[in-house]
Parts: C-alpha cells; structure tokens; sequence
C-alpha cells in the first residue's frame, strides 16, 4: 500500500504533538540531572533515557518537514540552568526516571492505538519498546543497590475460590466490618502512594526555586494535597495490617537558585496530574471494594481542580501552549475579509 496515501489524522496529529513537548521537556530535566549525577550505576539509565528523548525529537521534527507539520514551540535550553546548584538526590533521579518510564510506556500505548499511518505506528511501538527497556534498566538498578519500591508481599494463594456474596462489593456502611483488601487493590494503593510521593518531593524542589510567588503557591498546594492522598491511601493499608514499603530516599537539596523556567515547571506538574488522575480512574475501576471506588472518585475531583487551577494560571501568564485543532468555521466566514 502506498504510504503517501495516508495523510495524518486528528488523532495521529495529537499524538505527534504531545510526544514532542513531552520529549523537550525531559530532555531539560535530565541534562540538569546528569551534570550533577556522580553515582556511576545510575548514570547510564539517565543517559539512555536522554538518548532516547534526543532521538525522538530528531525523528518527529523529521515527520513534522516531511508532513509540513508546524513544529511545536515545546521547551529549550532557555528553560533550564544546567549549571545551577544540585537539587536532586541520586535516588531522587533514578526513582524519577523509573516513574517516567511507567508513564511513558502508558502514554505511547494510548499514542499508538490512536495512529494508523504504517510509519507512525512504526515510531510508536519503537517508543514503546525503548521506554520498556528503560524502565527494566531502572528497575535492576534500583534493584542492584537495595533501593527499588516494592509493592508489599502478600502471602502467595494456594488454591483458587469464587466471590460467594454480594458483600464482597461493600465497604460503605460504617456499622459493617469490611472484607480484607484482596491484591489488584493494595497494588493500586501502593503505587498511588509511590506516584505521589515522587510527584510531592517534586513539587517542593520546584517551589523551592521557582522565583513566582503565584507558582510556590500552587506548587505547595501540590504538595499538600498528595501528602493529604497517601495519609488516606497509607490508612487504609494500615487498617488491614499491611505496612507501606518503605519507600526510596527521594531527597531534594536546599537549593532556592532558579533552575527551570515556570514555563516548564507548570507544564510538569500538568502533566503529573494528569497521570495521577488517569492512576485513580485506573485504580476506581479496577477496586472492587465500593468505598476505594469512591475514594478514588472524590480524590480525582480533587486532583482535577487543582489541574483547573494550574491550567488557569498557565494561561494567565501565556505559558500553555495551544494544541493542534480545527479551526472555527463560523468565525471564519464572518472575518474572511
């Protein structure tokens, strides 16, 4: 079939552009990253991971000249200090880099089922496959030095049963014990907890050096709100004798020197509450136990007003950068002239 027949649609088109501002984005984190990485275990994964950005940005930008696609604005080296003072733990980068991954290899299988173009779905399912590599690479890292996140041992079953009453799907009633969490449940606590641990830590190296005192605010509002979720999602462990693992030392530095734009700190945290929202929708779904279900739900509310109120404030300054979209006809034939 020949290929030149295929023209881009909306979904190939988005896709396309979501991909490349993400890519410029990490490439800014991760080139401040490894100027300051001395651990030499955990310095390679950075680097792939920066070969593997670097790498997408020359093939898309090959796609958008050939399509005669718009190039994105995205981010650039005005977007970040490379040569301002340490602010991430070694742990910190690598516990990142591995959150990074897992959201990757969900973006570019949600990417990848929206595309039809051979060469499209080509460069995806390469994404998909590079970012999986990645992500083992930080898993056996981590591993390696004792420092990976673990969902909490379970004992392994030893024969298999059928849910024999309706109760199984309660929880709502205060007067009522409720059954014990079975294991697709606390696995999505756990890595609820891990999402937002990273994504606090994260919000407070931010505020730290934002130099906008409208930014500190909402970055710390952030970080009250996903310490506030895994006091909830952490009691709720607790309740049924299951003790959080202890999770990786994610530090951040005293450093208040600015290192990224509020540009691209703002873009960040969009995107993190984003995956955090399609985490909870993940987790609601997939809990059979009514009162997690909605638990995730008023926590997703939550999480979505805070991304409304960074969205806003995106806006206000000119910093959002506006998707690919068709245009408005109306408007178009009443200002034609």
């Amino acid at each position: 079939m020949n290929e030149k027949k295929f023209y881009l649609d909306a979904g190939e088109i988005a896709s396309l552009w979501t991909n490349y501002v993400n890519d410029t984005m990490s490439i800014c984190i991760l080139k401040f990253m490894i100027q300051h990485m001395e651990d030499p275990e955990i310095r390679p994964a950075l680097q792939t991971a920066l070969d593997i950005s670097s790498d997408h940005i020359e093939k898309l930008t090959d796609i958008f000249e050939e399509e005669e696609y718009a190039v994105p604005n995205g981010f650039t080296s005005k977007d970040v200090q490379v040569g301002a003072p340490w602010l991430f733990s070694n742990t910190f980068c690598l516990t990142y880099v591995s959150h990074m991954a897992k959201v990757g290899m969900l973006s570019y299988s949600s990417l990848l089922s929206m595309s039809t173009k051979p060469s499209i779905r080509e460069y995806f399912t390469n994404a998909l496959n590079e970012t999986a590599s990645l992500y083992n690479q930080t898993v056996e890292i981590a591993t390696n030095k004792g420092i990976n996140a673990r969902i909490p041992n379970v004992e392994v079953p030893k024969k298999t049963d059928y849910i024999r009453s309706k109760q199984y799907y309660g929880g709502l009633n205060p007067f009522s014990d409720k059954r014990p969490l079975n294991d697709i449940e606390i696995s999505h606590l756990y890595m609820n907890v891990l999402s937002n641990y990273v994504g606090m830590k994260l919000s407070l190296a931010f505020a730290q050096t934002s130099p906008t005192k409208e930014v500190q605010e909402y970055l710390l509002r952030c970080k009250d709100i996903a310490n506030k979720h895994n006091k909830i999602f952490a009691t709720i462990l607790n309740d049924n004798n299951i003790q959080t693992s202890q999770l990786p030392d994610v530090a951040v530095s005293s450093s208040t020197t600015q290192t990224f734009s509020d540009k691209m700190i703002m873009f960040h945290m969009a995107l993190l509450t984003s995956a955090g929202i399609g985490n909870y929708a993940t987790a609601a779904a997939a809990s059979q136990r009514l009162d997690l279900a909605l638990n995730y739900e008023r926590l997703s509310l939550e999480v979505a007003k805070l991304a409304k109120s960074g969205a806003d404030l995106m806006i206000e300054n000119h910093w959002l950068e506006q998707p690919p979209g068709t245009r408005d006809r109306e408007k178009l034939a009443r200002e034609k002239k």
